[in-house]
């Protein structure tokens, strides 16, 4: 089992940056892929970037590519993801998402889920 909590989520102006982080507990987290959703009101939930239990190999959304990063703390128990030049289009509740083998980037793939943490971009 693993369990995962996101927290840095607020209320940013465009142009600003936030760092959001899922910190994980359960033995099998530091080697398993973790991803980043996100889900604005009204719409399907999307995916954002994800990361190898090892952090060596990353993927990104086409229109997340160049402004977040996702990324593996040393101890592999807390998946970061540092997002630069934020715009009112990235306003969504931001997920993370762990599984236990493999890339994916569609959310029915993931085996476990955090609650969220809403990030608000005004214009």
């Amino acid at each position: 089992q693993v369990q995962l909590v996101e927290s840095g989520g607020g209320l940013v102006q465009a142009g600003g940056s936030l760092r959001l982080s899922c910190a994980a507990s359960g033995r099998t987290f530091s080697s398993s892929y973790t991803g980043w959703f996100r889900q604005a009101p009204g719409k399907e939930r999307e995916f954002v970037a994800a990361i190898s239990g090892s952090g060596g190999s990353t993927i990104y959304a086409d229109s997340m590519k160049g402004r977040f990063t996702i990324s593996r703390g040393n101890a592999k128990n807390t998946v970061y993801l540092q997002m630069n030049s934020l715009k009112p289009e990235d306003t969504a509740v931001y997920y993370c998402a762990a599984k236990r083998i493999g890339v994916a980037t569609k959310a029915y793939e993931y085996d476990y889920w955090g609650q969220g943490t809403q990030v608000t971009v005004s214009s």
